[in-house]
């Protein structure tokens, strides 16, 4: 990938295909179906156009003077009633926001194997078989087939669905309940992500089905080639932002990002579950899965030492929070790692910190409890606010420190904290992002007009009292420890804690001088939080540009590498490392 001088944020960074060329529509992915009769199984999220699917592949076969006929896995899922009972757990049995994630796969959701014999848009009468039997949906690999396509839609289109809702959860016909994002991120997504994962060595063709009736894809050859440069290269991800109540305005007025939408308070930059590569030119481009990556590649992306822990998962996130000319957050914490484990489900927990990347006058960060504070009285008040709407002051138990900027603050799990308005906090994390447990969220109401859920009974068993009075400043607010320097720059450790598995560095170049450093067999992943930007350069001559605020992943198979400043100002850039073990 090249970029122009004065490179500025892009949140549709693309990458060359290897090897091939992302094609588009339904002609030419019909063309590349095998001349005689064959089964095809079209496998993917519920979330899909599926009825566009059938109507776009259906007339491209036909039209190529051949019959069609489709079958859906639904047909052989098993009934929603017994489907909630297989994958509910006794723990969460009525919790309204949380489930814990199942050990389950795909396959045990499924009664029998999906059929390919053809009822819905069938070009055959009874009896007779049509050249090109489709099995489409969910768990469509597990048919008997000849071929294999994955079609995906990236997550932010499943979760803008279901919380307006329409489409559906996993298993679940028209005539069920409403669809709830509560299944959709703790049930649908991992058994759709563990599935997707162990099918892809056997996927034909790759189709992204942002645009339905025109469809990007790419062959199975390309998309594995492809794979292969992006596991040993620096690569930035698909970014967008969402709004929330709380939101601001930063990213509209600083990067140009989604002017017509209400506020841009969360920005994805990395969130490994959620996050996309784009695979093509600027003309036309596929969105591929960033864990399709990690998962085929996880030693060249992770590296060995890391892979060991993590397995598969990417386990460092990146995020903006947005409140200039927005308001405070919620207060919240996470989870403890043996609650997240043994409530939740999750193998580690989400340990975090804010990144100051700018503020407002008198804009500070909640953080830590305050000294000799009743944990009692502050759960009898937040227990009234939850259930009676009773406004309380929460700074008589948490305390606030100001938001500095390039100020980090380190959050373990169970710290109670939250950004005030004013700020955008770079926010740097363990990747298990679903688990905020809010003790207060100053009585904010949904676009219904009901207050927003909080998670009091979650949050207070996992809070931490330890982390209060002096002690928070202390420990998780730190003053930077240089690690070395050069004639016009300086590498600093900016926030360590024993238990937190990853730690945050930043390089500060004030001149022209390249600084090298190495991945050491565990990825790093860079953002530019002051200055015009930097380009990686790698050992093999490729470089990446990187400007402000975009960040970059740098996988563990890249080794040595050399940052460079691109403009003339002082420039910081902040990079994540998993620590040793």
């Amino acid at each position: 990938m090249s970029s122009p001088p004065g490179h500025v944020y892009d949140p549709r960074a693309t990458y060359a295909p290897a090897g091939g060329g992302v094609e588009r529509g339904w002609a030419a992915a019909a063309a590349a179906l095998p001349d005689v009769p064959c089964v095809l199984a079209v496998d993917g999220p519920v979330i899909l156009a599926w009825d566009e699917l059938v109507r776009g592949l259906g007339d491209a076969v036909r039209e190529s003077g051949r019959s069609i006929s489709f079958a859906r896995t639904s047909d052989a899922l098993a009934p929603w009633d017994t489907i909630l009972a297989r994958t509910s757990s006794i723990a969460l049995k009525d919790d309204p926001d949380f489930e814990t994630i199942p050990s389950l796969q795909l396959s045990d959701l499924f009664d029998r194997r999906p059929d390919p014999a053809g009822v819905v848009g069938s070009d055959v009468v009874e009896g007779d078989v049509a050249d090109v039997r489709v099995v489409i949906g969910p768990g469509a690999a597990f048919a008997q087939h000849d071929v294999l396509w994955y079609a995906d839609l990236p997550k932010r289109y499943a979760e803008r669905a279901v919380a307006r809702g329409s489409g559906a959860n996993l298993g679940q016909g028209a005539e069920d309940a409403r669809p709830t994002t509560r299944r959709l991120f703790y049930v649908d997504w991992p058994l759709l992500d563990r599935h997707r994962d162990a099918v892809a060595d056997g996927v034909d063709r790759w189709l992204d089905m942002q645009e339905p009736a025109a469809p990007a894809h790419l062959d199975n050859d390309t998309l594995t080639a492809t794979l292969g440069q992006l596991a040993r290269r620096p690569f930035r991800t698909r970014t967008w932002f969402n709004s929330t109540p709380w939101g601001g305005h930063w990213a509209q007025r600083r990067l140009g990002m989604q002017l017509e939408a209400p506020n841009t308070a969360l920005g994805y930059e990395l969130i490994a579950p959620e996050s996309g590569i784009l695979v093509g030119d600027d003309g036309l481009s596929a969105e591929v899965p960033l864990q399709l990556l990690v998962s085929r590649h996880p030693v060249d992306v992770l590296g060995a030492r890391v892979h060991r822990t993590f397995g598969s998962s990417f386990p460092i996130r990146f995020d903006y929070l947005d409140t200039q000319g927005g308001s405070d957050l919620s207060v919240h914490c996470h989870p403890q790692p043996e609650y997240m484990r043994r409530v939740f489900g999750w193998p580690y927990t989400q340990h975090e910190t804010y990144y100051l990347m700018s503020n407002s006058p008198g804009s500070r960060v909640f953080l830590g409890l305050r000294e000799g504070v009743d944990v009692d009285v502050f759960a009898k008040q937040a227990h009234h606010a939850e259930h009676h709407g009773t406004e309380f002051d929460i700074e008589q138990y948490v305390q606030t420190f100001p938001a500095d900027e390039h100020q980090l603050f380190l959050i373990p799990a169970g710290t109670p904290h939250g950004s005030g308005a004013g700020n955008v906090v770079l926010e740097i994390s363990a990747t298990p992002y679903l688990y905020s447990l809010r003790l207060y969220d100053w009585l904010r109401t949904d676009a219904m007009g009901a207050l927003r859920p909080v998670h009091v009974d979650h949050a207070f068993t996992n809070l931490d009292q330890e982390r209060t009075g002096d002690a928070v400043g202390r420990d998780l607010v730190q003053r930077p420890r240089e690690l070395r320097r050069g004639p016009d720059w300086r590498d600093e450790l900016i926030g360590a804690l024993p238990q937190m598995f990853f730690e945050i560095r930043r390089l500060q170049l004030d001149g022209p001088t390249p600084v090298r450093t190495s991945t050491d067999d565990g990825f790093h992943v860079l953002n530019v939080v002051q200055g015009e930007g930097v380009t990686i350069e790698m050992d093999n001559g490729a470089s990446h540009q990187l400007a402000y605020a975009e960040t970059v992943v740098v996988p563990a198979s890249v080794g040595s590498y050399t940052v460079r400043r691109t403009g003339v100002t002082t420039t910081r850039v902040v990079r994540s490392v998993i620590r040793e073990d």
